[in-house]
């Protein structure tokens, strides 16, 4: 049962296999993946068709608008953005829940033009991007983007032959996807020891691609003990998120896991794979006897969940400028959470 499983270390996974003419090579891929998806729900890939010069210019693109002053930033301020793009401060994302988390983040997406109809109606996970004044910025941000986007489509290829489902039973649903790329900054910290950070949680969406430049990141398994997840040169690290988890009803689990707070300054970059929008997400029928579980929809789930995160929204909720969608509301409904009631903080 993925998720649940003693497990003491993370698997490494060689997916060049995925882009082979040979469908043979691809399934044999695909079936390593589906195993470590159900053992553990993360695993490496190696072998990806990301070349590292992208992530070389995204890190030095990343470190060029982290270094600019708070005021120049702030010109980019994800609030001012009505599809959740931009810069977010120290101190804005998950303040309700104590103290907030000393990182600062930039947010894309997928850069619809502002005539895009989905962005003209309203949607607030759908439209451009928010790009600052910093030459090459928007260049090495997007190709990256680009790059990560084209492997994660292969990995839900991927995802839905190693459960025997047609393989488009997942990419069909992915044409125009609220799919988040997050370039992440921890400032050095020297009055922080290795202690826990940030608590316990998952991932809103299907997966998420992830490359850290630092330790940190951990991982629960199910003897509720916490695995480290090093980063490996060449590597992304994979986790399943919630949307797997709810389409196998549990065969894929969204395994718990949270990052430490080290001094050492570092950068993480998840790109935050999803599907389109209004997708409905429920149990495909083959998991459909191992209990009702509330059908969602995949936008409404991410962008539910995000609005209890950060500051901004939430003031717009409490002005009544914005009304959460029914549904997708309550926070720790997936993984080990709410199998067991981790909080994931001792």
């Amino acid at each position: 049962m993925s998720g649940a499983t003693s497990f003491t270390s993370i698997p490494v996974i060689d997916v060049a296999g995925l882009r082979s003419a040979d469908r043979l090579d691809r399934e044999r891929v695909a079936q390593q993946i589906g195993a470590a998806a159900r053992e553990v729900g993360f695993f490496y890939i190696t072998g990806s068709g990301v070349g590292e010069a992208l992530f070389e210019r995204l890190l030095a693109a990343a470190k060029a608008f982290f270094a600019l002053p708070v005021d120049e930033k702030m010109r980019s301020y994800i609030g001012l953005s009505r599809c959740h793009r931009g810069y977010v401060p120290v101190g804005e994302e998950g303040v309700e829940t104590g103290t907030a988390d000393f990182k600062e983040a930039f947010d894309t997406a997928l850069d619809l033009p502002a005539d895009d109809p989905d962005y003209l109606a309203g949607n607030p996970m759908l439209g451009p991007n928010t790009w600052p004044d910093l030459p090459g910025f928007a260049e090495a941000v997007t190709d990256y983007y680009t790059a990560v986007l084209a492997e994660g489509r292969r990995l839900l290829w991927a995802f839905a032959v190693a459960l025997d489902e047609d393989p488009d039973t997942f990419s069909r649903y992915a044409t125009k996807t609220p799919s988040q790329l997050r370039l992440v900054h921890y400032p050095y910290n020297p009055d922080v020891t290795d202690r826990p950070g940030i608590g316990a949680h998952t991932d809103y969406e299907c997966f998420t691609l992830l490359k850290p430049t630092a330790p940190g990141l951990e991982v629960l398994n199910g003897d509720g003990k916490w695995i480290d997840v090093p980063p490996i040169e060449g590597s992304f690290v994979v986790n399943i998120g919630d949307m797997l988890e709810l389409w196998t009803n549990g065969e894929f689990v969204a395994t718990s896991h949270r990052v430490r707070k080290v001094a050492e300054e570092r950068y993480s970059f998840p790109l935050f794979f999803n599907v389109d929008y209004a997708t409905e997400v429920k149990p495909l029928p083959q998991f459909a006897s191992r209990g009702p579980r509330p059908a969602l929809r995949a936008g409404e789930h991410l962008f539910a969940q995000t609005a209890q995160t950060f500051a901004y929204l939430r003031d717009r909720i409490d002005r009544g400028e914005l009304v959460l969608p029914d549904g997708s509301l309550v926070t720790g409904q997936f993984g080990q959470q709410a199998r067991y009631g981790v909080d994931g903080v001792s």
